[in-house]
């Protein structure tokens, strides 16, 4: 009897129901006791200040006083020097902004907020990596990549024409999705390849590609055949937006910004919104990502184009010799590398 219950799809949902409802609760207690300890944090290094400010007490004050809170706790972390003095480094970058900025820090752990403190001197950055750790549940490596790729100066940089082809509020969080460059540093080729090498190159690294498109976009397929009255069409990669709930054809030149290119994404933009477009999705956006660019010739390129279109340009820091060719991948090692994701949601304290 108990055998034949729990082969039952009625036991195991209600299993996965408990599950569900006690992983919840756990993220729930985890953000609590993180903003718990980052009060206490808080609180901890605010006096630190203002005993510093008000008596002679040098650094080495803080020497004895970890000392003694680690005799006090010693089953408690984070009382050594070196995280009372980030404390102290903390409360006061945090302190000189809006109270806001406060409420948004004791959000997310005491890892992400290092990451952050060590490599962000400007107050409006620092709250921008806030803000999208929160919205994007990063964990704190993936927080690291952001920040060490300038997500900050590239997001939203991208030449386009989503104010006039996009309805607001639709035109400012597509041209928010954009950046420019995009960086394929995760990609080893040659200077000289081509846009076969290039996509294979992006397939085959599939999970760190989305990670610098973004969150929200899923990926389709490359070279995605579209029939068109008999005729075949074949666009370089297709996505579709979960949070713009459009199609976003993205088409890769390894060449300087030609005007021609923009016909031939428009092109496909419109085949999209005619063949797999419904009644409840979005327009379709289109992506041009090329070696180079000319501002101006990009912004006339685009000037009469009724189609929503951004330009940007892509680089790759990390490139090999002419004579050492990447080899492609094998289905297997796409399909793995589909499967790997990131798993963003962890909670670290």
């Amino acid at each position: 009897m108990t055998d034949s219950l729990i082969k039952t799809d009625d036991y195991k949902a209600f299993v996965q129901g408990i599950k569900q409802q006690v992983q919840s609760v756990q993220i729930k207690a985890a953000i609590m006791v993180n903003q718990a300890l980052l009060q206490l944090y808080w609180d901890l290094a605010e006096r630190i200040v203002t005993q510093q400010q008000t008596t002679a007490w040098g650094d080495g004050f803080l020497l004895q006083l970890s000392r003694d809170l680690q005799a006090e706790f010693p089953d408690m972390k984070g009382f050594s020097k070196r995280n009372l003095e980030l404390m102290r480094q903390w409360y006061r970058f945090w302190s000189e902004q809006p109270a806001i900025a406060k409420q948004l820090v004791a959000q997310i752990p005491w890892g992400h907020n290092l990451v952050i403190l060590n490599k962000i001197k400007n107050p409006n950055e620092a709250v921008f990596y806030v803000q999208k750790t929160l919205q994007n549940n990063w964990s704190r490596v993936v927080l690291t990549h952001q920040i060490e790729s300038n997500l900050y100066q590239r997001q939203g940089k991208a030449i386009s024409n989503f104010q006039t082809t996009l309805p607001a509020p639709q035109s400012d969080l597509a041209s928010e999705t954009l950046k420019d460059p995009y960086i394929f540093d995760f990609l080893s080729l040659t200077e000289k390849h081509n846009e076969k090498e290039l996509e294979a190159a992006l397939v085959a690294q599939v999970t760190r590609l989305l990670l610098e498109l973004g969150v929200g976009f899923s990926y389709l397929g490359r070279q995605y055949k579209l029939d068109i009255s008999g005729d075949e069409f074949f666009i370089d990669l297709l996505f579709y937006h979960v949070k713009l709930h459009c199609y976003v054809v993205v088409e890769l030149k390894t060449v300087k910004f030609k005007p021609e290119f923009i016909g031939q994404l428009n092109f496909y933009v419109s085949a999209v919104d005619g063949v797999l477009k419904s009644e409840s999705d979005n327009a379709t956006i289109g992506i041009l990502i090329c070696k180079s660019k000319n501002v101006t010739v990009v912004e006339y390129a685009l000037k009469d184009i009724q189609k929503p279109i951004g330009v940007s340009e892509y680089i790759i820091t990390q490139s090999l010799p002419d004579e050492f060719k990447s080899s492609l991948p094998s289905i297997e090692a796409i399909e793995a590398e589909l499967n790997d994701g990131l798993s963003l949601a962890r909670i670290e304290l």
